[in-house]
């Protein structure tokens, strides 16, 4: 690890300077777009003002016979469009793809200050966050660019999960994690096609009652893996996002894990399909009910210190920061979100 002194410093001539604290910025919903398809970039105009990230994705999902057309597309994707308060990512190949080091050495020089952050698949180790950190300050000098491009890496392998806190120390550059559940799955040799969610096999029996028949209560798989990236990230600064949730036609089950996700510290989720949008806007914005009720306690205690009693409940010091946690979020989300803004009250 670098030095104090040495950590925000570029990592090339010429490079801008890392940032100090992450930019503010609402993330709800990461929705993936597959750029080599010309039909879907022609939706991007209209899905700008619907969701907070546009992500052209290049890795999985797109065809090895279709990765170039990707990269060029997501170039003339960012080019032709002003994407204003909406973020702008592009998830690359993996480091041992033969694609990655032309999608890094076409995209930026070509997207420059547009592109806000680069999603980086099955990170293992800190050496891959410190690998992609030099080259985007050599690339980042050599083309004039003067906002630093973010990292997001993706938890996808057993090694990447067991190095989560390194991972999440490796660079300034570091935005974020993701938790990708089917990579993770067949790196950890779990026994499940399924693409996040949970399995009704991974389950624990009610106790046995006389013979009386015993129910089977499903359990989450990711549990753990979500509050261990969680800790990781919030530790150091970063944010933590669930994935994907690959079965579209079973919202129940996709709002369930979103919202198992959000309140374990979750900021946001990925958007596969366009019915998720508005589920993950919903789920990853705070509820009306508990932002008035969190107003009313930072009214009640103006300092954050002492103790008072709001509709017969004890509020203190600790329950002040979980409501300024969720007033907070409300009030970003009420900056781009005008109806909210007016339910909320904000």
């Amino acid at each position: 690890m670098k030095t104090p002194k040495a950590f925000y410093q570029p990592l090339a001539i010429g490079a801008p300077a890392p940032f100090r604290d992450l930019p503010v910025a609402l993330e709800r919903m990461i929705h993936f777009v597959p750029p080599h398809v010309e039909k879907m970039r022609a939706k991007v105009p209209d899905l700008i003002s619907k969701v907070d990230v546009v992500l052209g994705n290049l890795e999985d999902a797109i065809p090895a016979d279709a990765k170039v057309e990707a990269r060029r597309g997501f170039i003339q994707m960012a080019k032709d469009n002003d994407f204003g308060q909406t973020g702008l990512w592009t998830r690359v190949n993996c480091l041992n793809s033969p694609w990655f080091l032309d999608d890094l050495m076409e995209i930026v020089p070509e997207v420059g200050d547009k592109l806000d952050v680069i999603m980086l698949p099955k990170v293992e180790g800190p050496w891959d966050i410190h690998y992609l950190d030099q080259l985007l300050a050599q690339l980042e000098a050599k083309s004039g660019i003067s906002k630093p491009i973010m990292i997001h890496a993706i938890l996808e392998t057993a090694e990447g999960v067991n190095n989560v806190e390194a991972i999440a120390a490796a660079s300034p550059r570091m935005h974020g994690m993701s938790l990708g559940p089917a990579d993770l799955a067949a790196s950890r040799g779990m026994k499940t096609t399924r693409v996040g969610g949970g399995h009704p096999d991974y389950a624990v029996l009610s106790d046995d009652s006389n013979g009386a028949a015993r129910t089977a209560f499903q359990q989450d798989l990711w549990h753990y893996t979500v509050a261990k990236m969680v800790d990781a990230c919030l530790s150091y600064g970063l944010k933590p996002f669930y994935g994907p949730f690959g079965d579209f036609s079973d919202q129940e089950a996709c709002e369930s894990q979103f919202r198992n996700a959000f309140l374990m510290g979750c900021l946001g989720a990925w958007s596969l399909h366009p019915k998720q949008i508005e589920l993950a806007k919903r789920v990853f914005s705070p509820d009306p009910a508990e932002v008035a009720f969190a107003i009313k306690i930072l009214e009640a205690m103006p300092d954050g210190t002492g103790a008072v009693m709001i509709d017969g409940k004890m509020q203190d010091d600790a329950t002040w920061k979980q409501a300024k946690v969720i007033v907070d979020l409300a009030k970003l989300v009420a900056s781009k979100d005008p109806e909210l803004a007016e339910v909320y009250g904000l």
